[in-house]
């Protein structure tokens, strides 16, 4: 398929934004339960809100580059019943005005105790928005996911690990996001966060391998006999049909060389996992925030080429046919 840059930076800023609010919000879990020291809400919690917020609507912003009819973008949401697409639409703008929700308890410091149990655990209304906004934050990274794995046609993607991969990768880039936060705020918890940045990136790279063995391993339902509609045992194509490019050969091919297609599976590899977890791993030792800075920055541009290779790697059945360009 070919990639739209829409699309790409869509998916990693609201990824990462979902992973840095999972993060703050795990944290103030943690705090509730006597694991963490409480944060200065008024202040910690507030600007983590507002970087979630940005990361958020600037992907939302970059989607419109998509649409053909941008003041139409509207209508994207009235099939809900069977597309996940339009649930995605309705999520989007659902988990942004949760966490905006989520933020303005903690600024305006209105934030009264609901109930308590155990006798020494309390329950306040920020843990109750907060727990709203964890659900529409994971049922996004769902409606996300199968946005791509429901298209049966398109096997690379139909698979339960493009559901778990747009998430792991999403909650490893916002803890890396969150590492740098808590180091730059001075909120004592970026080992914490950082541990879990560790873990996730590690679990990412297990089940992103693993999509990646099994998509080389995959054999396609249609071949150029089926496209075609002759049964022969050596078919060799001459020429695509047409003597200039169409929206087939646009639209549904990356355009790369394969040497090119290869490169980028290589260098996501490389940026996404070992490169940031030696950074994170380094500046946690030594406490040296410039490295936690790059290792978020190098994960992300890590998630641009993986996500480009994600979408690239979707071999069109129609591309049987239109194979020679």
């Amino acid at each position: 398929m070919h990639p739209a840059f829409s699309v790409i930076f869509l998916t990693t800023l609201i990824g990462a934004g979902q992973g840095l609010y999972l993060a703050l919000y795990t944290g103030q879990l943690y705090s509730a339960f006597k694991v963490l020291p409480v944060q200065d809400s008024a202040h910690y919690y507030v600007l983590g809100s507002l970087i979630v917020l940005v990361l958020l609507v600037a992907g939302l912003f970059s989607s419109f580059f998509h649409l053909g009819r941008p003041e139409r973008a509207w209508r994207s949401a009235a099939r809900w019943r069977s597309s996940w697409l339009s649930r995605e639409v309705i999520t989007l703008p659902a988990f942004i005005s949760a966490v905006a929700a989520w933020g303005f308890i903690h600024y305006v410091g209105w934030n009264p105790l609901l109930f308590t149990f155990s006798g020494a655990y309390q329950i306040d209304l920020s843990l109750v928005v907060g727990a709203a906004a964890t659900l529409l934050c994971f049922t996004l990274f769902l409606c996300t996911g199968m946005i791509y794995a429901c298209i049966k046609q398109l096997q690379e993607w139909a698979t339960p690990l493009t559901v778990v991969n747009y998430t792991l990768l999403g909650i490893s880039s916002g803890f890396m996001l969150a590492t740098t936060f808590a180091a730059w705020q001075g909120s004592g918890l970026s080992g914490f966060f950082g541990g879990w940045a560790i873990f996730s990136t590690v679990v990412a790279f297990a089940t992103r391998t693993a999509s990646l063995v099994r998509n080389a391993r995959i054999k396609h339902k249609s071949t150029l006999e089926s496209a075609i509609g002759i049964r022969h045992a050596r078919i060799e194509q001459k020429a695509q049909g047409a003597m200039t490019g169409s929206f087939n050969t646009r639209e549904y091919f990356h355009g790369a060389t394969q040497r090119n297609f290869k490169y980028v599976k290589w260098v996501f590899l490389v940026l996404v996992f070992p490169l940031p977890l030696t950074l994170v791993s380094i500046g946690l030792g030594t406490q040296a925030i410039s490295l936690l800075i790059a290792a978020f920055l190098v994960q992300y541009l890590g998630l641009l080429a993986e996500r480009w290779f994600f979408f690239a790697q979707a071999n069109h059945p129609q591309n049987l046919y239109y194979q020679t360009v």
